[in-house]
């Protein structure tokens, strides 16, 4: 791995606008499990798209919100502390680098870590906002009622996570971040959801350098110049280093 990681050293110390594509892989280290390994909640549980879609939010929003409670452990969500990995690229957007985070994560951890930078694509578990009224609810209000309704207007409130059923959020914005980017890195992702599965295809469309860092394989390994199969702490904790940078 040490010459993979040079290379990719070399090209995050030359890059000036870095766009790094974050999926379930980079939390993992956090203890929050993910969904789409074969261990991953999503593959033992079919019923995940019935339970966390929106028309079950409408039809049945009690049974509903305890669904999502459970699968999201948002009671807990609050323990959860942003890993190497989550410091890494807080840390890379150091003034003479800008750094544009595209999550499908919906924990929160990269602004935590100190990101400045995130396109929340899926949206995040530390909000809730009113249908009706536009209140938007913080995760303390969420886990204080069993089923949250808005202080202001009395109505039921929608987590502000992308429910199954809807369109993802501010794709727009993601693609606009790689058009104007000159290195895309993809960490933590199995790139099956779409359609931000789309982005490497994209980046390499339009002539970036693309890295992958993933523990399990993906369907476009083609697209990328450079593939490293490990553990995105370890990676961050010796990327740092070569970078100058303390985690």
């Amino acid at each position: 791995m040490t010459a993979e990681l040079d290379q990719l050293a070399g090209w995050i110390a030359a890059s000036r606008r870095l766009v790094v594509m974050t999926g379930a892989g980079m939390s993992t280290e956090s203890g929050i499990p993910d969904f789409r390994s074969y261990q991953g909640r999503y593959t033992r549980d079919q019923s995940l798209p019935e339970v966390i879609s929106i028309d079950y939010f409408y039809r049945d929003p009690v049974a509903f919100w305890a669904a999502f409670k459970d699968i999201f452990q948002l009671k807990l969500s609050a323990g959860h502390a942003p890993n190497d990995g989550h410091r890494l690229l807080a840390a890379l957007d150091d003034g003479d680098r800008h750094v544009t985070v595209v999550t499908q994560n919906v924990d929160g951890l990269h602004a935590r870590a100190g990101s400045r930078h995130i396109v929340e694509v899926h949206g995040s578990i530390e909000r809730a906002q009113c249908p009706s009224c536009g209140t938007v609810h913080d995760l303390d209000w969420i886990n204080a009622h069993t089923l949250p309704e808005c202080s202001r207007c009395g109505d039921i409130l929608k987590p502000d996570v992308v429910l199954y059923g809807e369109a993802v959020e501010r794709m727009d914005d993601a693609v606009a971040a790689l058009a104007d980017c000159d290195l895309l890195l993809v960490m933590g992702s199995s790139l099956e959801v779409g359609p931000i599965n789309q982005l490497p295809l994209i980046a390499r469309r339009i002539g970036l350098r693309t890295v992958l860092v993933n523990l399990g394989p993906t369907q476009f390994e083609s697209a990328f110049d450079l593939r490293i199969t490990d553990r995105i702490g370890l990676v961050a904790r010796e990327l740092a280093p070569k970078l100058g940078l303390t985690l």
